[in-house]
């Protein structure tokens, strides 16, 4: 498979590595490329008697992005970006505030977050792979592994690709489940492909 014109492809037989990675990139890519180029309108969005839109979806996974591998990872405090925030008064903040933000804002936090997140997981994993620790610990007090928190934003990723789904279908009916060959974000201009 030519990968340069899906280089959100992971790899058929690749490492463990690889394959975690690539997981994680492919979800990243899909998500992007359901939420990319729309105006704040179309970010506004709702289906339903949902309140939850596009916008709120990139805010939301930034702050995740940011959470899972500065926080989890090395009891890193959160990006600047996030300190003047509504956590106090709303726990879904990030969530119902994002409808304010104008998009390229939103866009912008994301594709960072994003890349802050693979630069924290690449230095992590020059230090211990998978395998190493991290500084969240299970129930019982010992510490989990980077393999354990890049599957977990696997699964939040999972998550809300499919409610990314529903919502841009109902923006323009834009439906698939990967972005069409050469793709590129039309809007931000932060978003980079891993080079792994």
């Amino acid at each position: 498979m030519d990968t340069t014109s899906r280089p959100w492809e992971p790899p058929f037989a690749g490492t463990e590595e690889q394959a975690v990675l690539g997981a994680l990139d492919r979800l990243r890519a899909t998500f992007r490329w359901k939420a990319d180029g729309l105006d704040a309108q179309g970010l506004r969005t709702t289906v339903g008697p949902s309140s939850l839109t596009l916008a709120g979806l990139l805010k939301h996974l930034a702050v995740c992005e940011d959470h899972k591998f500065a926080v989890k990872l090395a009891g890193a405090p959160m990006d600047p970006m996030w300190d003047d925030n509504g956590w106090d008064e709303d726990v879904d903040w990030e969530l119902t505030s994002a409808v304010d933000d104008p998009p390229e804002k939103l866009y912008d936090l994301y594709d960072q977050a994003v890349a802050r997140a693979r630069a924290r997981v690449d230095a992590a994993l020059a230090d211990g792979g998978l395998a190493g620790p991290v500084v969240e610990t299970g129930p019982d007090g010992r510490p989990a592994n980077l393999r354990r928190l890049v599957l977990d934003m696997v699964e939040e990723y999972g998550r809300h690709t499919g409610h990314a789904d529903l919502l841009r279908e109902a923006v323009d009916g834009r439906v698939g489940e990967d972005p069409p060959d050469g793709w590129q974000p039309v809007s931000g201009d932060g978003w980079r492909w891993p080079q792994r």
